[in-house]
């Protein structure tokens, strides 16, 4: 072989070998980012079943707080209806009876209520 043509034949091999190389490397490289995005899939559906489950956390605590609450004000509805219903009977037995002051102490405390 001449010199040039070995000097060419080189060139083809080297070119070819690092071709080669950069094929290979692109296929790991390839591979990495497919990884790479499979673990970031991964993750942010491990973040929204955290996410989730600390919802539904949140949720019933606040269900829970409403319920108490709704009790509470029951409570106290309860015993308001109790507070007017005896200071009516109290406006009642204080006056004389009769039929006209009854009937407007049954208005007022109807509309008390």
């Amino acid at each position: 072989m001449s010199g040039r043509r070995c000097k060419k034949r080189w060139q083809t091999v080297k070119h070819r070998s690092l071709m080669a190389w950069l094929q290979l490397n692109e296929a790991s490289t390839s591979d990495l980012i497919a990884q790479a995005e499979k673990r970031a899939q991964q993750i942010v559906e491990e973040a929204k079943g955290t996410a989730k489950v600390e919802a539904d956390k949140v949720v019933a605590g606040a269900k829970a707080e409403i319920d108490q609450e709704v009790e509470r004000a029951k409570q106290a509805l309860r015993e308001r209806v109790a507070e007017l219903a005896v200071a009516g009977a109290e406006k009642i037995l204080r006056k004389e009876i009769n039929a006209s002051a009854h009937a407007d102490m049954l208005v007022a405390l109807k509309q008390d209520l």
